[in-house]
């Protein structure tokens, strides 16, 4: 076995114990990934490109000087490559509830020496996104760890302007795994429109528009 296959192996046994562990301690409850699993949350998975970041950004079909609200945001994985493709008159609101993992955003954000990014310690459901306010919105393994998702989504919907559109990422990895089925009845509730969906059903990205009338 090639040094390259046994990390592969290694680093695959963590994911999945982490995972098991994880998705046991937050039976009946929400527990968002905790601030030193970081690490773990930047890395692209090797096992499916629906979750590599350069993938998900390239399906938010971004323009230069969009508002764009990356709700649970953690270490910033997707927001700095967001903040660079959107440029300096584009702008970033980079939500988590946790401290530490903004700070990892933060000190990230300033390294690449970017300055469009607001960074907002908040969890959804607080009314701090305003309204109709943003070009996109995207909720990357995040939506299982979130209470009272449906409240969450109708926020979500009502910060967008119209023909705004929210990307959900989910992956069979995470432990809080939400199907397609139960993404798309709680997005069109709250009143979403199917746009695009990309990957499988164990691994994919469903893009969902707001109606402009």
């Amino acid at each position: 076995m090639t040094t390259f296959a046994y990390l592969l192996l290694v680093l695959l046994g963590v994911i999945a114990l982490v995972a098991m562990i994880w998705r046991i301690a937050s039976r009946g409850r929400s527990v968002p990934c905790p601030a030193w699993l970081g690490w773990l949350v930047e890395l692209d998975n090797p096992f499916t490109k629906t979750n590599r970041a350069a993938v998900i950004v390239e399906r938010l079909d971004l323009q230069p000087g969009m508002a764009v609200l990356d709700v649970g945001c953690g270490p910033g994985r997707l927001t700095i490559p967001i903040a660079r493709k959107i440029g300096p008159q584009g702008e970033v609101v980079a939500v988590d509830m946790q401290g530490p993992m903004l700070q990892r955003a933060q000190d990230k954000a300033r390294a690449a020496n970017l300055t469009n990014i607001r960074f907002l310690q908040a969890g959804v459901g607080e009314g701090k996104f305003g309204r109709n306010r943003f070009d996109r919105a995207l909720l990357v393994t995040v939506l299982g760890e979130i209470p009272d998702r449906q409240a969450a989504l109708r926020e979500i919907f009502d910060a967008l302007k119209p023909g705004g559109i929210l990307s959900v990422t989910e992956v069979i990895f995470d432990p809080h795994f939400q199907s397609r089925q139960t993404v798309t009845r709680l997005a069109c509730s709250v009143g979403f429109r199917e746009s695009a969906c990309h990957g499988n059903r164990i691994a994919f990205t469903f893009n969902f528009e707001k109606p402009t009338s």
